[in-house]
């Protein structure tokens, strides 16, 4: 995992410097980048979370959280971006949820302070559509450089918060938080993206939602947008709505296939404001999209591979389809 966060990082450094990013702030972003980045990715190595609950116990959720607020002093102070607006809105996404969650330490998976944290969570990372209102959350956290990196870097907070509630704290089961291969994986990936290729491209088309378009003169982006899509897009939603909302759905309904169905109208919901309000047709390939990256976690018990799933959807869309 070290290793992989050291060459993605590099990667995203030659290429933020090849777009001529320099200077103290830029610095101070990218190790505030670099660090959340890099609690993502270690979490990913199988029993990093048993190895860091033996050393500092039951503390190790609040001591995450009192380092990722750190990561954002950093940021803020390095950008000099600070203000107590901000500082204190930082902290609320933060120890907020590490609070209620506190509240149900002992408590079995599927309580109310889980969904409450979930929704909690996805409300901060959702974007909506501007002619809601003019006020963009992540933009005002995260300004600096232009707010370009405002949705990545929301996306890395909260997906650490995240961690160290549910994997830490609450110690949630069967997450599937973790990068590997296992057996027969390579099948229920592939039938999982064909399945739902068959389905979602007729269907689209004929709902006048995507159009064939290939994008032929960015092919020599794709290795760079397919791994973004992969990290910062398809890996924190499956996080979120498979390994979080499905599992806790299926344990709190007792059902693995109510779990799934509703995590997938729900994630087919959160959709709505896409493009547009209300977005329906999105709402329906997104409920399509759901029950196939749900199958794949169900079967493979990994997030990763339902992010594969995932990311390999929207990278196909992003080059070969204009949406309408």
């Amino acid at each position: 995992m070290l290793g992989l966060w050291a060459i993605l990082t590099l990667i995203g450094v030659i290429y933020a410097v090849w777009l001529g990013f320099v200077g103290p702030a830029f610095a101070a972003t990218l190790t505030s980048f670099a660090l959340l980045f890099l609690v993502m990715l270690l979490f990913a190595a199988r029993g990093a979370e048993t190895v860091l609950a033996a050393r500092f116990g039951a503390t190790t959720g609040h001591l995450l959280g009192a380092g990722v607020f750190l990561v954002y002093l950093i940021y803020a102070l390095g950008t000099n971006t600070f203000t107590l607006g901000r500082a204190a809105t930082a902290a609320a996404l933060i120890f907020v949820p590490l609070a209620v969650a506190a509240s149900a330490e002992r408590k079995p998976a599927g309580v109310w302070q889980d969904f409450f944290i979930i929704v909690g969570i996805w409300v901060a990372v959702k974007p909506f559509p501007n002619h809601w209102w003019d006020f963009s959350m992540s933009h005002w956290l995260w300004p600096f450089p232009g707010g370009q990196l405002a949705y990545v870097m929301t996306i890395l907070l909260c997906l650490n918060v995240a961690l160290a509630v549910f994997v830490l704290l609450r110690r949630l089961d069967g997450i599937g938080y973790s990068i590997g291969w296992g057996r027969n994986w390579s099948f229920f990936i592939l039938a999982s993206f064909l399945a739902f290729a068959l389905i979602a491209i007729p269907l689209g088309t004929g709902m006048h939602f995507i159009q064939f378009e290939p994008r032929w003169s960015e092919w020599k982006s794709l290795p760079l947008t397919a791994l973004s899509i992969l990290f910062f897009t398809a890996w924190p939603e499956e996080f979120l709505f498979r390994g979080l909302l499905q599992n806790t759905l299926s344990r709190a309904s007792k059902s693995e296939v109510a779990g799934w169905w509703t995590a997938s109208v729900l994630f087919g919901f959160s959709h709505i404001t896409n493009l547009g309000f209300p977005n329906w047709r999105y709402v329906v390939l997104a409920t399509i999209a759901g029950v196939f990256y749900g199958w794949t976690w169900r079967r493979t018990g990994s997030v990763f591979a339902s992010a594969l799933v995932h990311g390999a959807v929207d990278t196909t869309w992003h080059f070969l389809f204009r949406t309408l």
